[in-house]
């Protein structure tokens, strides 16, 4: 029994990269660490939490949170989702959530890391898809569709996904931090209630983006007040960056209720958060040497290799392996 186990975490690690395949074993690890008691004890909440996996009330059993940036996935992975929901949730569903995620409850903590592995396998990934992080980016499922579209918002979705997973900058943010794109005026990617967002706009020829901070629901529902009227597309990914330094500099740490970008804006007023942006910005490289991808890129060249590269980040502070 032992022999097919090990045979059966060789053959989903297989092709993995490097990165993707040491998280997962490392999770595994502390995980059977957990289950008999030892290991990263009381810091093993938030360990797992990094990785999308949720605590339930029921014993041993977990809720994994699978990202699908921007809504969109592939047949294949489709298929995954549902192979995953057959073999390791005893009442075999899995639930769309309102942000774009796919969730599993009642997964076995034992079976995690083999999900994780089987999801890893078709570019999917629960990395940060919980905790206080940058969550799954969203976007308006009518970018290209509508009528009114301004330009398809979908490769600026995906780049802005790729580029803050794993960023260190979002590893310990005060709070959770959700950011939505949409494509046109009538607002389909909801923005106005993230903490930050972006809405297509053509100004002088250029594409760009108005964008939007401190939006929220929850008990002190507020709506996103404009950040900056017009940001070059090529320079979306500083601004957001500036933005989640401010944050991390200057949002509340002790109260959790009052945790959110949402209070940080009420508290200082939009000006004051324009002209710490606007600091932050002065600090960061220009997007013209290399440390900002292009959001016009469409596919990674490491998934010309295999697809666990697309649960990668992509960002200048954190060089892939090799």
């Amino acid at each position: 029994m032992a022999e097919k186990l090990v045979d059966q975490k060789r053959d989903l690690s297989a092709g993995l990269d490097p990165l993707v395949a040491a998280e997962i074993d490392n999770f595994e690890k502390e995980a059977q660490a957990f289950l008999g008691g030892g290991g990263l004890g009381d810091a093993f909440r938030p360990f797992r939490l990094q990785h999308g996996i949720y605590g339930q009330r029921q014993d041993d059993v977990q809720m994994i949170r699978v990202k699908i940036p921007h809504g969109t996935m592939t047949a294949d992975q489709m298929d995954v989702l549902g192979d995953v929901a057959e073999r390791y949730t005893p009442r075999k569903v899995g639930h769309v959530t309102t942000r774009q995620d796919f969730q599993f409850h009642f997964v076995k903590l034992e079976d995690v890391a083999t999900v994780l592995r089987i999801m890893a396998q078709a570019g999917l990934t629960t990395r940060e898809a919980c905790g206080n992080t940058v969550r799954n980016v969203t976007a308006d499922h009518m970018s290209g569709v509508c009528d009114d579209t301004v330009f398809d918002i979908t490769p600026h979705a995906e780049a802005t996904a790729r580029f803050f997973l794993r960023h260190p900058v979002c590893q310990k943010l005060p709070r959770k931090f959700k950011f939505a794109f949409s494509a046109c005026e009538h607002d389909h990617g909801l923005v106005p209630i993230h903490d930050l967002g972006a809405t297509a706009v053509i100004r002088d020829g250029k594409r760009g983006f108005r964008v939007t901070v401190g939006g929220g629901l929850g008990a002190a529902p507020h709506i996103a007040q404009v950040l900056d009227e017009f940001v070059p597309e090529d320079e979306l990914l500083r601004v957001i960056e500036a933005t989640l330094r401010v944050f991390d500099r200057h949002g509340e740490r002790k109260n959790r209720n009052k945790a959110r970008i949402k209070f940080l804006v009420k508290k200082i007023g939009i000006e004051e958060m324009r002209r710490l942006v606007q600091a932050e910005l002065a600090t960061l490289p220009p997007a013209e040497n290399g440390n900002y991808r292009d959001p016009d890129w469409a596919l990674l060249e490491e998934e010309a290799t295999h697809p666990s590269a697309a649960s990668l980040g992509q960002n200048g502070y954190a060089p892939r392996p090799g």
